[in-house]
């Protein structure tokens, strides 16, 4: 049975091999060398500091996708938008989980005061995240394009927002 759930410390070796997958074989993250066990751990860990979630999807006991959000930029007038990230493990590409995954990584986001959801979707023939990010309400904001450069070729950057809530429609804490 399918589970969205916050993540723990012994999901990290399963985030950090879905990572791994498609930090080599995919062109929606642009690192080119698959983060190590701990640093996928520090990265986890400053997440959770921020009090932003970090979330998991387990399907029959196993880890098959994650989502989290960060802060979109450090500078302090920047600390109502996040930043998205969600991978899913490529034998369950086209069910559904991402937008199940997505939804609730808005919904916690919010929960957390990010009144901005920001994805920094690399490739712009990235079909399935730019999908998955329309399906829960993201809009598209722009192209950058030819900006990262992996597998021998230019790639895009495919910029696209959603409001939390009230969104600027209100200060922060109205």
């Amino acid at each position: 049975m399918l589970m969205i759930r916050p993540s723990g410390d012994g999901d990290v070796p399963a985030i950090t091999e879905i990572y791994a997958h498609h930090v080599c074989h995919g062109t929606g993250t642009f690192e080119i060398d698959p983060p190590s066990l701990i640093d996928m751990r520090t990265r986890r860990e400053d997440v959770l500091s921020k009090g932003l979630p970090w979330l998991v999807a387990e399907d029959a006991g196993q880890v098959v996708g994650y989502a989290y959000c960060n802060w979109f930029k450090p500078r302090p007038a920047y600390r109502y938008s996040a930043e998205d990230s969600i991978y899913l493990a490529p034998n369950v590409n086209g069910k559904g989980l991402g937008r199940l995954l997505l939804a609730e990584l808005c919904a916690q986001a919010q929960r957390a005061g990010i009144r901005k959801l920001i994805a920094v979707i690399g490739d712009s023939s990235n079909a399935g995240s730019i999908g998955v990010h329309r399906t829960v309400g993201f809009r598209d904001v722009g192209v950058l394009r030819a900006c990262g450069w992996k597998f021998d070729r230019w790639l895009d950057v495919v910029l696209m927002e959603k409001a939390l809530g009230p969104g600027d429609s209100t200060p922060p804490g109205a």
